[in-house]
């Protein structure tokens, strides 16, 4: 097996196949070894599990997940990588590579046909231009036990905040609301080629089997949280009058007392159930 984190591995290959990092598609590879096998090793990858890997970029993480997992499958957006792809995982029977933007794939159909039988996972190095939508995609999708993704150190912080903390955000409810999200450990810049200026962090997310909350309407829900933040310094009234047109400030504050709160609460301070309360009232407002 190619050392593809070695790089006087990397750089000849990449230079034999006339291959020149993309500033636009995020292309910072992996030149330290021990990433890989730890992120392959702390998602739980076994041969019970189907994995899908978004990105395998040359395959150093591509490698540990075949190593470990019944099968892999791999998207992948940019077709130059096909031949160092051939020589650096080519030999896995088990991996099967699918060149195509995974944001335009059915992700549940494609984990169907697969993945029957095993524990479906996804794996990725997520470029940091596009974490926020290919996350999105993978948990909206349903269809995984776990996603374990390198990120940007202030994104994985950003997904595993608690209320009240100045990371907390609308999309860290998004994530939480779909999964239990665990920072695994942190992968410093020197890592890459090229290095990037910020530090990474891999963080597991374990989809929730059932979700503890009871929401009326899912759309009012998400649209409650993006109002709450949308002016996060001010009152949670504010956000909502501002979101819900239809509410106004008297129907915002109406709607902020009947779910239990004071009239000065801020969105920022409030837990997914307590979100799911305020969306709740919100419909019934809307039903009378």
């Amino acid at each position: 097996m190619i050392n593809v984190c070695d790089i006087n591995v990397m750089k000849p290959l990449l230079a034999e196949h006339g291959f020149h990092f993309s500033k636009a598609k995020g292309q910072n590879f992996l030149i330290a070894p021990w990433v890989p096998q730890s992120i392959a090793e702390e998602a739980g990858v076994d041969d019970t599990a189907g994995v899908l890997e978004i990105g395998p970029g040359i395959g150093p993480l591509t490698q540990q997940l075949c190593l470990r997992a019944n099968k892999v499958c791999a998207v992948e957006l940019d077709n130059r990588l096909k031949p160092i792809l051939d020589r650096t995982v080519g030999e896995f029977d088990n991996l099967e590579i699918i060149w195509n933007d995974v944001l335009k794939l059915d992700v549940p159909a494609l984990v169907k046909e697969k993945f029957g039988g095993l524990r479906p996972m996804a794996c990725a190095n997520l470029p940091y231009y596009i974490t926020s939508p290919i996350l999105s995609a993978l948990l909206e999708a349903e269809c995984f036990d776990s996603v374990t993704v390198m990120v940007q150190k202030e994104v994985a912080q950003r997904i595993a905040a608690q209320p009240g903390s100045a990371d907390y955000s609308a999309f860290t409810v998004f994530c939480q609301y779909y999964a239990e999200p665990e920072l695994l450990f942190d992968v410093p810049a020197h890592c890459f080629l090229p290095q990037p200026k910020v530090t990474s962090a891999v963080i597991q997310l374990k989809v929730r089997k059932e979700r503890t909350w009871d929401i009326l309407d899912q759309d009012i829900f998400f649209r409650t949280v993006k109002a709450s933040f949308a002016m996060r310094r001010k009152k949670l009234s504010n956000g909502l009058a501002s979101g819900f047109p239809e509410l106004g400030k008297s129907g915002a504050a109406e709607v902020i007392a009947a779910a239990g709160f004071p009239e000065n609460v801020r969105g920022e301070t409030l837990s997914i159930p307590e979100f799911a309360r305020i969306a709740n009232e919100i419909v019934k407002y809307k039903q009378r």
